[in-house]
């Protein structure tokens, strides 16, 4: 236990941004809202792998390992997908996700 704040807390929490993000990514059309939505679900999981890590294996590091690997990939996908957000807007001046029905070019 973490100065009295239990394994149940950082669960709730985590479990409401992973439903906050899937609720967002489904509702949501704007392009950079359905991205911030996916990062929200990444960010869920990375609280869980280092509340399991910290619970389960105090001493080890597996988790935090977990963590970074997750983190870096979420940075990797966000430069990739804006790079696509901006050039869609170039091309439709628009980041609805109903106006994106096909890819040219």
């Amino acid at each position: 236990m973490i100065q009295g704040i239990s394994i149940y807390h950082f669960l709730i929490v985590s479990t409401l941004m992973f439903f906050i993000g899937i609720a967002g990514f489904i509702i949501r059309q704007n392009l950079i809202t359905i991205l911030l939505s996916v990062e929200l679900i990444l960010n869920s999981v990375v609280i869980n792998f280092l509340v399991f890590n910290r619970y389960l294996y105090p001493d080890q590091l597996q988790g935090h390992f977990f963590a970074l690997f997750i983190i870096g990939v979420a940075a990797a996908e966000a430069s990739v997908a804006i790079a696509l957000i901006i050039n869609i807007y170039r091309r439709i001046h628009n980041i609805e996700s109903d106006n994106v029905n096909e890819m040219k070019y």
